[in-house]
């Protein structure tokens, strides 16, 4: 029934734990959460992964705000040093070479700014899926509809057909809306393989 299994990139195919990362930098909740507000979780964040600013012009934006709240010198240690926390996942990497192997098509749909889309391409991605959609490419987060039938359209896939798995339920959910299969990707591994077969994918 299924044909085509989709895959978000940060938090599904690489480690993409900000929080555990601020925790681990700073051991003080209040710093962490103020630094999250002011990179990770701000606007200009979102405008990078949907490709409307660029790296400088993010990064200049987010310094100006961090020193209105005094905390400029722990922003620039964040901006500088974050994408080591990007670590690949060698096990799903095998798992979507299986997914290959057993005849499905694989597909990434994530929210990811260019030149990290460059470097995880480079370095993990490449020759691994069938294609894919990048939000700073359509200039389109998820959970907007129009970036999931921006992929459905690039590739003539059927929703009905596709298996979606994310990180974040609002994702899955806006995908199941759509008509994907939508599995929230949780912990491990093994636990994700179980919920392929609940939909009748078979790695083995």
């Amino acid at each position: 029934m299924y044909k085509n299994i989709i895959f978000d990139l940060g938090g599904v195919m690489v480690d993409f734990d900000p929080k555990t990362y601020l925790v681990d930098r700073f051991c003080n909740a209040e710093v962490e959460e103020q630094v999250s507000q002011l990179t990770f979780e701000s606007e200009e964040w979102k405008l990078l992964d949907a490709g409307l600013i660029t790296r400088s012009e993010a990064n200049l934006r987010m310094l100006a705000r961090a020193k209105e709240y005094g905390r400029a010198f722990e922003v620039q240690g964040v901006l500088d040093d974050w994408m080591h926390i990007l670590r690949p996942r060698r096990r799903m990497q095998e798992l979507v070479r299986k997914l290959k192997g057993r005849g499905y098509c694989v597909y990434y749909l994530s929210n990811i700014p260019e030149d990290v889309l460059d470097f995880l391409t480079e370095r993990d991605l490449k020759g691994l899926f069938d294609g894919g959609v990048a939000s700073c490419e359509v200039h389109i987060n998820k959970p907007d509809p129009r970036i999931y039938k921006a992929l459905l359209d690039k590739y003539q896939l059927k929703a009905g057909e596709s298996v979606f798995i994310d990180d974040r339920l609002e994702n899955v959910q806006a995908a199941f809306r759509l008509g994907f299969a939508g599995i929230q990707m949780k912990d491990s591994v093994g636990t994700l393989v179980r919920s392929l077969a609940t939909c009748s994918v078979a790695i083995h």
